[in-house]
């Protein structure tokens, strides 16, 4: 009775499960990082993702009492507020950091050498000293304030077209596109022709050439990095964009080989014999039977291999170099982690410029992402 047709397997809710459980895994992070590119740092460090629609009461940085001078009634009044364009409200302040919440708002504080501190509710100040304050160090004021949600696309900028040396990702984003766009394209070109000599071609030692493309599957390409470098230099194109083209293709060929030639030899035969009793070549066949009936594996294959050099740090390092005018996005993020960890707000931003292409890439192509690699594993 188990195997009654119709009849749904006992494990179809645990697959169904496990499949929005991956997607989950998936999403939620990714949308977390849209959502914390969009907030200051501030926020950031004092709240998670998922309360960037709430208002926090959180631990404002310490903010030194700055000013102009105003002589009132024998005294020295500096007044002003300490968060001028926030809209904040403190609960509790305090001008030292063993004691940050001492006094509530509108409390005075006695400071050294008789001057005295008082800070309202909406972060206004009034500091008075029965002296002059210009010579003197002002103090910090500590502070437990509620602030509303803020939302910014300031990181955005400043990621994209911030002059500021090693912050900006506009040079490395641009150097991504022009690796990755002709290391995706040669090895289809190069990848299509082999593939179509053998599934189609009779010609000695074709068997041969399969076997070592499935071989070569498996080899680690940190194996060739050095070696083929070599070759570079000794040829005249190492360290540039032609040396990082030609080692992506050379890396990426025998997948592109393998999946496009099992995608090839399941098209119809007869299609292909009627063209050539029609007096069709086998470069005609290809150009005008071959690649459009193709296109799912080819589509199949420009998602992998768009996606690995898009995400590559190690053979950019190798092969391309370190310089601001040569370096990928990759290669920019770790230098900002190194540089920059404290400002969560960039490295947000970053990270998701970095992964927005590769998105639009997936979504567009997916549907023949699994008709590509399914190709040929069943007759």
């Amino acid at each position: 009775m188990d195997n009654i047709a119709g009849k749904k397997p006992a494990l179809l809710w645990a697959v169904h499960i496990s499949v929005v459980a991956l997607v989950l895994l998936w999403v939620v992070p990714t949308f977390g990082l849209l959502v914390s590119s969009f907030r200051t740092g501030d926020q950031i460090v004092s709240s998670g993702w998922w309360q960037a629609l709430t208002t926090q009461e959180t631990q404002q940085a310490a903010v030194r009492i700055a000013g102009t001078e105003a002589e009132k009634d024998g005294a020295f009044v500096i007044e002003g507020n300490l968060f001028p364009a926030k809209g904040v409200e403190i609960s509790h302040w305090g001008t030292s950091s063993r004691e940050p919440e001492a006094f509530a708002p509108g409390e005075t504080a006695p400071l050294n050498d008789g001057m005295t501190l008082t800070v309202q509710a909406d972060g206004a100040f009034v500091l008075t000293s029965p002296v002059t304050t210009k010579d003197m160090r002002l103090p910090r004021v500590f502070s437990t304030a509620s602030s509303p949600p803020e939302f910014t696309t300031r990181n955005y900028t400043n990621v994209i077209s911030s002059p500021l040396a090693g912050q900006s990702i506009g040079q490395a984003f641009i150097n991504t596109l022009t690796v990755s766009i002709p290391a995706t394209i040669i090895p289809i070109l190069v990848a299509a022709f082999a593939a179509y000599a053998l599934a189609w071609m009779e010609f000695p030692g074709r068997a041969l050439l399969v076997a070592f493309v499935v071989g070569l599957l498996v080899v680690p390409l940190q194996l060739a990095l050095i070696p083929l470098l070599q070759f570079h230099n000794w040829i005249g194109i190492g360290k540039g964009y032609l040396g990082i083209w030609m080692a992506h293709t050379g890396f990426g060929l025998p997948l592109a080989i393998y999946l496009l030639r099992n995608y090839m030899v399941g098209l119809p035969r007869d299609i292909i014999e009627n063209a050539k009793v029609d007096g069709a070549t086998d470069f005609q066949i290809f150009v005008k039977i071959i690649l459009p009936l193709s296109f799912p594996a080819l589509a199949s294959f420009a998602i992998f291999q768009f996606l690995w050099t898009w995400n590559d740090l190690l053979v950019a390092l190798v092969f391309l170099g370190t310089g601001n005018d040569q370096q990928v996005l990759t290669g920019n993020l770790v230098n900002l982690m190194g540089s920059r960890g404290g400002d969560w707000e960039i490295l947000s931003a970053s990270a998701f410029v970095s992964i927005a292409v590769p998105l639009v890439v997936f979504f567009s192509m997916q549907r023949f992402l699994v008709r590509g690699l399914l190709a040929g594993s069943v007759k």
